[in-house]
């Protein structure tokens, strides 16, 4: 079934229990915490349920009876590769790149998993089954899901067996003949309030003694027990779409899941109490590769919509034709070029996995190392290239109503451009890109939603091709010695 919006969103009113500013939220789709950004995710099931999106966006599995959305596609090949990739990227454009959990990340994530199903076989037969059967039942049924991989950050130097809280971090519980029950936290459930699934695992390393933390399983956001512990929304504070276009409609928002005694059927569990197979299901199967390529195309498209923010924030202040403004234009483009590159280069260098075509792994951890610092590169550019232009604005769109303000905001905010009205239009999107509260978290989330620097640091390191490397050093030392 391809949904589309109204469907997603009638879906999203199933009873889930969402909390913000100390209440029960009863229906997420009308919230004003929460109900724009709900209706732009629905906005990108009515995308893909246009008739002329129909071959961009679908495809039609060999397994299923109807047409499926490519972000459940397997590729075979590079050019298939390619043709998701152009999938990824249409539905980015919708968005700016500003959803960084739109349905296609974990799609990517649980496809990756079923491609490397033979090494849940290896694991658990009954294990690998539910998790095949899970990749059809998402796919069939055009899922929205999020994951928590994350445990409660409490005392990071101990590890999840040794906190102090009792029942912080989500833990098996209980099992029987039925399934298993799971107790306590897990983080960040970006886009949760408006997912329809959640995906349960531990990215982190885990140590001996945490075996009752090592569990990979999939439940409904309405599940018994599960209490959505949501963060500040952006969007409640934002006030008009004139004076937050971006913080308005795109705030996906963030929360904290609280497991409360919540029974999983054997059904939808992946792995239960196998601390290496928490580790293997993502890095011996393509499942951080391909959701973390995803990831790279949605950034690739964030990247040249901010290069665009900047040509525009020199042609309104009338600042293209300085040389020192080109140059750092020059230096945006490079960046946003460099983002699609190595997309690109990843693709071009991908290999066969069983039957199916992965981008390259080193190139994708390459990738992520750069655009952690490079994100707040672009940010700073953006920053340097506006001045104090995004400072002095009105207060709100109120003010266009007073004649006598309208009046003296056209005087003083014109443009060799735009008239007052649009350079104020202009630059409170630029303000929400990259200075509102909005705009910090995004900073913070390009910086980190890959894990500590440290970490996709220590992916390249463990990738790169060092035997190529060093026998290039060998060869030439090889070529000499003291008595040459």
């Amino acid at each position: 079934m391809i949904r589309s919006g109204e469907q997603h969103l009638e879906s999203l009113r199933d009873g889930r229990q969402v909390y913000l500013d100390g209440e029960l939220v009863a229906d997420v789709t009308r919230h004003p915490a929460f109900r724009n950004a709900v209706r732009t995710a629905a906005g990108l099931y009515d995308f893909q349920s246009r008739p002329e999106n129909a071959e961009l966006m679908t495809y039609r599995p060999d397994d299923g009876d109807g047409p499926a959305n490519r972000i459940w596609q397997l590729p075979a090949s590079h050019g298939e590769l390619l043709t998701r990739r152009r999938a990824l990227e249409a539905w980015a454009e919708t968005h700016m790149g500003f959803l960084g959990r739109s349905p296609d990340h974990v799609a990517s994530c649980i496809s990756g998993m079923f491609m490397g199903l033979p090494l849940f076989r290896d694991y658990d037969a009954a294990r690998a089954g539910a998790l095949a059967d899970y990749y059809r039942f998402a796919r069939d049924r055009d899922l929205f899901l999020t994951y928590v991989i994350i445990n409660p950050q409490a005392d990071r130097s101990k590890a999840a067996h040794e906190q102090a809280a009792e029942d912080l971090t989500a833990a098996i519980v209980d099992r029987d003949s039925t399934g298993l029950t799971l107790r306590g936290a897990k983080m960040l459930a970006t886009s949760g309030i408006m997912a329809n699934e959640v995906f349960v695992t531990c990215i982190q390393p885990l140590a001996p003694g945490d075996e009752r933390f090592a569990v990979s399983l999939a439940v409904p956001m309405n599940i018994p027990g599960l209490k959505i512990l949501s963060r500040k929304s952006y969007e409640q504070h934002a006030g008009s779409v004139f004076d937050y276009p971006l913080s308005s409609r795109f705030d996906e928002n963030d929360a904290l899941l609280y497991f409360d005694d919540v029974k999983v059927p054997w059904e939808r569990v992946f792995i239960a109490g196998d601390v290496a197979m928490c580790q293997k299901q993502f890095h011996a199967t393509p499942a951080h590769v391909y959701q973390n390529y995803q990831a790279q195309v949605r950034l690739m498209v964030k990247a040249r919509f901010l290069a665009g923010l900047g040509r525009r924030i020199a042609e309104v202040n009338g600042t293209l034709a300085f040389p020192q403004v080109r140059e750092q234009l020059g230096r945006l483009a490079a960046n946003a070029a460099l983002v699609e590159a190595m997309v690109v280069t990843m693709e071009a260098k991908g290999t066969m996995w069983g039957d199916h075509f992965v981008p390259d792994r080193h190139t994708l951890y390459a990738a992520q190392t750069l655009t952690q610092e490079l994100y707040p590169q672009l940010v700073t550019t953006l920053r340097e290239l506006a001045g104090g232009a995004m400072i002095m604005l009105p207060s709100s769109v109120a003010d266009f109503a007073n004649p006598e303000l309208s009046r003296l905001i056209d005087k003083t905010q014109s443009s060799p451009v735009y008239r007052g009205k649009d350079k104020v239009k202009f630059y409170k999107l630029a303000w929400d890109a990259v200075g509102s509260e909005f705009a910090s978290r995004h900073t913070q989330y390009e910086m980190f939603y890959a894990g500590a620097q440290f970490v996709t640091k220590g992916h390249s390191f463990r990738t790169y091709d060092w035997e190529r490397a060093g026998a290039m050093v060998d060869a030439l030392l090889a070529g000499y010695d003291v008595d040459v």
